[in-house]
């Protein structure tokens, strides 16, 4: 027999998925006759108030779900990115640790994918929010779908643009792991990240050390440390901190917007 706990995610998981479903023809607005008698009948309304619609970021950014690629081949690429031998040299808990986070603070996890950093900061941020963007809406339909089976609600999840980092305004910290050499246009990225970031607020990029190593991508996509330095810098971040031994594989970098 199921016990209660499996039932109520299952509930869930179809409730989720029933929002991010293409929305019905609009049907024809009510008559005034019609409308009297709803209301003189006491018609119960279509949403309790203590149970409001699940807002689906798909359909809220007009985002087809039938467009999307195989469920099954989605589950695989979270999978991967999920993995347990990933901890051990991503080391996700000392990462969060050396941001110093005061619990507070709203983070914007820019490339999310599976939401691999997006729920730990979300733990860490008690009285804070994670903006989880990424451009493939497949990933944030699963980082939507976890946050509400978990009942994580300190987490909103955000179709991105590849051209567009699309950071808020309040934003205090912007991490962005292992996603820039994907970006093909980075000088123009970073200036547009730049210029959406509030005084003060900090960007973290982590990025794959050069040289022959057991993970990370090609080593002609990598980016040198120099480099890297080099375009945050002359995007009009300054360089706040560096820990070179946090990570074996990656550089870890933290600039501050003076």
């Amino acid at each position: 027999m199921n016990s209660p706990t499996l039932i109520l995610a299952a509930t869930l998981v179809l409730a989720v998925v029933a929002a991010c479903r293409p929305a019905a023809k609009k049907a024809e607005a009510p008559t005034a006759t019609q409308s009297t008698v709803s209301a003189t009948a006491g018609a119960t309304p279509l949403h309790d108030p203590a149970h409001p619609p699940i807002d689906c970021p798909l359909a809220k950014q007009g985002i087809n779900p039938n467009s999307l690629k195989p469920f099954d081949n989605v589950e695989k690429y979270v999978a991967f990115l999920e993995r347990a031998d990933r901890a051990e040299w991503q080391r996700p808990d000392a990462v969060v640790a050396a941001l110093d986070l005061t619990g507070k603070e709203t983070i914007v996890d820019i490339g999310a994918g599976s939401g691999y950093f997006t729920f730990r900061f979300a733990r860490a941020l008690p009285h804070g929010k994670v903006i989880a963007t990424d451009i493939e809406p497949e990933m944030i339909r699963h980082i939507h779908h976890k946050a509400m089976t978990e009942g994580v609600k300190n987490i909103e999840p955000v179709v991105g643009k590849a051209d567009d980092p699309g950071v808020p305004g309040g934003a205090d910290l912007v991490f962005v792991c292992d996603v820039l050499h994907h970006v093909p246009e980075r000088t123009a990225w970073l200036g547009k990240l730049v210029s959406e970031m509030k005084t003060g607020a900090r960007l973290v990029l982590v990025e794959f050390k050069e040289g022959k190593l057991p993970e990370g991508p090609p080593e002609g996509m990598k980016i040198p440390r120099a480099q890297l330095i080099a375009l945050v810098t002359g995007a009009g971040l300054v360089l706040d901190s560096e820990k070179p031994e946090l990570l074996p594989y990656q550089t870890f970098l933290v600039f501050r917007k003076p």
